[in-house]
């Protein structure tokens, strides 16, 4: 009997405490419940209005500029007479906008650049969610809703204008690098434009007639070019010397004579030789010239870069005459230049002094030595 008693109790005791755990539980459990619910109401998470609060949140993120990586060394500013050529914001009230506690920007209406919609953005007070606290700021936004895919990017050139009415003159700021907008980056700008401080001070002329001001931008789409060229230069060619060798050099009397055609470096060229002299060597001096074929063809507006040396050969192994070339040839579209050389290229006294070599039994031996000639490929040919 003693022993059915005392089961009983210890049944009660166990029962009792099982039932205290359990409100202890329910009681933790409803306490955690509570708590993560106001927490959610709080940070603006649960249902669907919630859903919308994480997008204005993802719409704060867009604004941030700072992965663009804008530096000093890609940012050039200064001051342009000609205005904004892609859209002008005047304002007669800025004073109101910078003294009011809740605009934090002015949004432009939209306008449009190759195809898109754009709004310019001013942060009066700084964009401070771009470390802009202090600053004017200035942005542009595209409306996502004209990009054709989720995935588009368009890359863009922006310039922002403010206008200096002491100067009568836009200060302007600009990167060099392009600007990449799509559905994740809508929004990309300049933080730190100017400090408040001087924007609003009358004296320094971007605040005028009261509170009057000007902000621009323009926006540019560059497109992949579709024309380009190539330009190199060729050296070290095979066989990339020509020597004439010229027979009763005293018997020429003709004004020009040119040495048979010769071809180096895909070109055809020959030697001219005017044995009288012309220009400033007419009676007193040979001259030379490295001309290349009339009947070579030309692209339009082509140019040919030509360095090369035109020698009188010494015969008696002496020193060479010599002279270097480094000229343009240059195609009809820039005049049909197709010669080059000198008009007192040696002198008269020395040719005819045998004890000096240069004519040697009546021979003179002159050469042209290819060292660099350039060509051009154009695309589309």
């Amino acid at each position: 009997m003693l022993s059915h008693y005392r089961s009983t109790i210890a049944l009660v005791y166990i029962l009792f405490y099982l039932f205290i755990t359990s409100l202890s539980a329910s009681s933790i459990i409803r306490q955690f419940t509570d708590d993560f619910n106001t927490n959610l109401q709080q940070n603006g998470a649960g249902s669907n209005p919630n859903l919308g609060e994480a997008h204005q949140l993802h719409q704060h993120q867009e604004i941030s500029s700072r992965d663009h990586e804008v530096s000093v060394s890609s940012t050039v500013n200064g001051l342009r007479d000609r205005p904004p050529s892609t859209y002008s914001l005047k304002m007669e009230s800025f004073n109101k906008l910078l003294n009011s506690v809740y605009t934090e920007r002015y949004q432009s209406r939209p306008f449009t650049v190759g195809g898109y919609n754009w709004t310019l953005m001013v942060y009066p007070n700084g964009n401070k969610k771009d470390s802009g606290s202090g600053y004017l700021s200035l942005y542009v936004a595209i409306d996502n809703s004209t990009l054709v895919a989720g995935q588009q990017e368009v890359y863009a050139d922006l310039r922002f204008y403010v206008f200096n009415n002491n100067e009568r003159k836009y200060f302007t700021i600009q990167d060099t690098n392009v600007w990449r907008f799509n559905i994740f980056k809508t929004m990309w700008g300049f933080s730190q434009v100017l400090p408040v401080a001087t924007f609003k001070d009358p004296r320094n002329g971007y605040l005028y007639d009261g509170d009057h001001c000007e902000f621009g931008v323009d926006v540019t789409i560059p497109t992949t070019f579709k024309e380009s060229e190539l330009f190199s230069i060729a050296d070290n060619f095979y066989n990339a010397k020509f020597t004439w060798t010229i027979r009763g050099f005293s018997t020429l009397l003709k004004d020009t004579y040119y040495s048979d055609l010769f071809s180096i470096g895909g070109r055809t060229w020959t030697i001219q030789l005017n044995p009288s002299g012309r220009a400033t060597g007419a009676g007193k001096a040979l001259s030379m010239y490295l001309n290349l074929d009339v009947n070579e063809k030309f692209r339009p507006y082509e140019k040919i870069y030509v360095r090369a040396k035109l020698r009188v050969l010494n015969q008696r192994g002496l020193n060479n005459i010599e002279r270097q070339l480094d000229n343009w040839y240059q195609g009809p579209a820039y005049g049909g230049e197709y010669s080059w050389g000198y008009h007192e290229f040696i002198s008269f006294s020395d040719l005819r002094d045998s004890a000096k070599g240069f004519v040697v039994n009546d021979v003179l031996m002159v050469q042209a030595e290819l060292e660099d000639i350039s060509s051009t490929k154009y695309l589309p040919n």
